[in-house]
């Protein structure tokens, strides 16, 4: 996400330095959470949809998670890629980084 983003309209913190943020560390690792200017803090499919208006090639799919239904759909896709994000993880790792 942070490659997409050329103008620099996201702001990435790292959620175990977070200081300002009202929610608790354990929160913050647990789900992907965004905020748009002036706006509540959203997590999951809502974060995402948030980020992707922000960067210009992705607005379209940020518009559509508007529609009825829309939102819901995607976030229960996030809620199962969660199920399975521990297990891709491991895959992902390099041996180097397990050290």
């Amino acid at each position: 996400m942070q490659r997409l983003d050329k103008r620099g309209a996201l702001r990435f913190v790292e959620a175990r330095s977070a200081g300002e943020c009202p929610l608790d560390t354990k929160s913050l690792l647990a789900r992907l959470h965004a905020q748009e200017a002036g706006k509540d803090i959203v997590s999951g499919a809502a974060a995402f949809a948030a980020m992707w208006r922000a960067i210009p090639l992705l607005r379209p799919l940020g518009m559509a998670a508007r529609l009825p239904g829309m939102l819901w759909l995607l976030e229960h896709v996030y809620r199962g890629f969660l199920r399975v994000r521990p297990r891709l993880q491991r895959h992902m790792t390099r041996p180097e980084d397990a050290d």
